[in-house]
């Protein structure tokens, strides 16, 4: 779709939804929402309730820029929605958003690509606390979600169980990690491209919900301060992993940086943040993109994952 035909289309900008990241939707959808009005385009907001088909058919969409977090829009759920709607969208396709958000199920294909991440284990709904078997410093958090909720930094065996609790509470299995201690960093990836290396300097130490969405609570610098071929080398397996896992347009891929130089990918994230203190934007800053024209190269990769040989008529 040519920037000339996108732009006599009505866009959605889908945001809000039923997640407990609803108030960073509703922030990322608003930014991106006025920066594709400033571009030009035919764009409204759509804030996302259980009767979101109703609202698409009733304003006429035809384009769907996604900027929903968490479960029910960042995990193939919209997405599946869109494909039978025939609403061109942007982001990864239906299973690449699920096998993203489920932490577990990406760590896995990562083992099997042979890329790097830390240790792990399963635990179920229904868990005993002996079934942890590796000892802290560990990292417990839900196997679907994102912002850092439900997630605890586990020092002891004695915080084992208060954390299993905590994450239990967004998702039916947990995932136990081996903590990575070092410096946490992150690469943008546009539409299969990546973007400079973004260093994360909390100032509580661990970065947390307060520390990503609280102006001032942590230090971004980019580029990231590392010698140049460990930050060529993340950007090489931020580029992998979203292959690995099959994702498309804007995607964020997070990691540790350990005390010997290792790299370890931590998560990758198929709807990156689009507020004023969100980590793509400023990559893409670096990177010569401001962020009208990232919003519009975002909304220019849409499309359907739809097979070919289903019409919009069925």
């Amino acid at each position: 779709m040519t920037r000339e035909e996108l732009k006599r289309k009505r866009i959605g900008v889908l945001m809000g939804g039923l997640s407990p990241e609803r108030e960073i939707s509703l922030k990322t959808g608003r930014a991106i929402l006025s920066s594709l009005l400033e571009k030009g385009y035919q764009a409204l907001g759509i804030e996302v309730d259980r009767s979101i088909a109703t609202h698409l058919l009733k304003e006429k969409i035809e384009v769907a820029f996604i900027a929903l977090h968490g479960p029910w829009g960042e995990d193939g759920s919209i997405q599946g929605l869109l494909e039978i709607m025939a609403i061109p969208y942007t982001g990864s396709g239906v299973l690449a958003s699920a096998l993203a958000m489920n932490k577990i199920m990406a760590k896995k294909i990562f083992y099997y690509h042979q890329l790097p991440t830390p240790q792990f284990q399963v635990i179920s709904y229904g868990y005993e606390l002996f079934e942890v078997a590796m000892d802290p410093p560990l990292v417990v958090k839900p196997a679907c979600g994102g912002s850092t909720i439900g997630t605890s930094i586990v020092k002891s065996r004695n915080e084992l169980e208060e954390a299993l609790k905590k994450a239990a509470e967004y998702d039916q299995e947990t995932l136990v990690e081996r903590y990575v201690d070092g410096k946490d960093i992150t690469v943008g990836i546009l539409n299969g491209k990546h973007l400079p290396v973004v260093e994360i300097v909390p100032k509580s130490g661990f970065y947390d919900y307060d520390s990503k969405y609280t102006p001032g609570k942590t230090e971004y610098i980019v580029p990231a301060r590392l010698p140049q071929e460990i930050a060529e080398k993340a950007q090489k397996l931020g580029v992998a992993a979203c292959r690995a896992l099959q994702c498309s347009g804007a995607v964020r891929v997070d990691f540790r940086l350990d005390r010997k130089g290792n790299l370890m990918i931590l998560e990758v994230n198929t709807i990156p943040g689009l507020t004023e203190t969100s980590l793509l934007p400023m990559a893409a800053v670096e990177a010569g993109i401001d962020f009208p024209t990232l919003t519009e190269r975002m909304i220019l990769s849409a499309r359907l994952n739809i097979n070919a040989t289903i019409t919009k008529n069925g």
